[in-house]
């Protein structure tokens, strides 16, 4: 079988590129070539260098390449595109005048200059002959006037999808092939036809060649529906994830419905749905080999580009021995009792409480107290922070301040009631 050495090439950038025989000249991808079409010389751009092929992947006729681009050639290229404005600005001047329905999208000037080729969409049938009579008059050279459809506007003017990138037909795809909303459909996608048609108002040409990936997925899932047992038990599957090869479970059971989310090798499809009441439910997964879940998922590899820590980490400082600390209670009678000999909240609570009982024992007629309150020496110099003088009670400085019991009819003061 004969090979044949090609070269791929593309016009205007758009997304079909054509073979054409390389005929002894060698190029790259980007270089600038002068080659030999049906229409006549034309200037395209390499898009695949020197390759080999078999004669039957080639479509006859198999055209040559002229030559690479010379200095003449890229001038006489950026004549024809300041030509094209110019005819375009005119074309629709002359569309206005005519009260033609019609929308001029493109205009291409062959390399030679002998032909302008206007490209224009409508909802019908267009009778343009007078335009085209118009037009040869001001430019003297022939004049064509060709009607495309709406995919085919999307393809020249080019633009970005929904998704973000360039569109497709005018980046890479060769031929606009059929789509229907099978497809959609296959692919778990809306029906809503906004949101499964292009810019151009027609389906989305993705889901074509992204067609044959999904089939792939479907045969290993199973449908919506379809009655299959679980390591947790039997239920019919409600939710299907074709990319993540997954589904969610609705589990059998009397009380409320639980939910679970398996993965394809994790659960077996019952053939033929739900048995028969009374017949047994068969035993599938336990044939198959078992699913080894991952006891801890492995940390990723340390990336050397990560940003790092904002905040420095200091080490720790080491830990100190300290005391323990005293109970609550003496902590609180320290600090009443400080050194700067101000006054004790202690002796003002019971100077209060005694001045209360001495009115109230005044005004009532009856006998005062037989123990009155002693008095309290205050201020900056009185012994023992502003304690009471006379007797040291000995019984607030012992350890836990709790009192030591006092024998029968010994009051505070140390002395026995008569």
């Amino acid at each position: 079988m004969a090979l044949e050495e090609i070269i791929r090439v593309k016009f205007r950038g758009r997304g079909k590129s054509y073979s054409f025989a390389a005929n002894g000249i060698t190029a790259r991808p980007g270089d600038k070539l002068v080659v030999e079409t049906s229409k006549g010389m034309e200037l395209g751009e390499c898009v695949e260098g020197n390759t080999t092929v078999e004669d039957s992947a080639v479509v006859a006729p198999l055209r040559p390449v002229l030559r690479a681009a010379t200095a003449d050639d890229l001038r006489v290229e950026e004549i024809n595109r300041g030509r094209e404005k110019e005819a375009f600005g005119i074309c629709q001047e002359k569309i206005k005048e005519h009260g033609l329905e019609m929308k001029l999208v493109d205009v291409e000037c062959s390399f030679e200059g002998n032909k302008i080729l206007f490209f224009f969409t409508a909802d019908g049938r267009v009778d343009f002959r007078e335009l085209v009579k118009d037009l040869a008059g001001v430019f003297r050279t022939r004049i064509e006037l060709r009607q495309i459809g709406v995919r085919d506007e999307a393809k020249m003017l080019g633009g970005l999808g929904i998704c973000g990138r360039p569109f497709c037909c005018h980046q890479f795809l060769d031929e606009f092939q059929p789509v229907s909303t099978k497809m959609a459909k296959t692919q778990s996608m809306s029906l809503n036809p906004v949101k499964i048609s292009g810019t151009c108002g027609r389906l989305m040409c993705c889901l074509r060649y992204e067609q044959e990936a999904y089939e792939d997925l479907v045969k290993h899932v199973p449908k919506s529906g379809a009655f299959v047992q679980t390591e947790d038990g039997y239920g019919n599957v409600t939710l299907v994830n074709l990319l993540r090869q997954s589904v969610k479970v609705k589990l059998d059971g009397t009380g409320d419905p639980v939910f679970h989310t398996y993965g394809v090798d994790e659960i077996a499809e019952i053939p033929g749905g739900r048995p028969a009441e009374g017949e047994p439910l068969p035993d599938l997964l336990s044939a198959r080999p078992k699913h080894k879940k991952k006891e801890e998922e492995e940390l990723p590899p340390e990336d050397p580009w990560t940003m790092p820590a904002m905040v420095p980490e200091f080490p720790a400082a080491p830990e100190e021995e300290t005391a323990p600390a005293a109970p609550a209670k003496s902590r609180r009678r320290h600090r009443s009792r400080g050194k700067s000999g101000g006054q004790n909240a202690a002796p003002q609570e019971k100077t209060e409480k005694a001045e209360k009982a001495a009115r109230s024992g005044g005004e009532g007629g009856k006998a005062q107290r037989k123990n009155p309150p002693r008095p309290v020496q205050q201020g900056p110099g009185a012994p023992g922070g502003g304690h009471p003088v006379g007797k040291k009670n000995n019984n607030r400085h012992r350890r836990g301040g709790k009192p030591r019991p006092r024998p029968e009819g010994e009051n505070r003061g140390g002395k026995a009631e008569s």
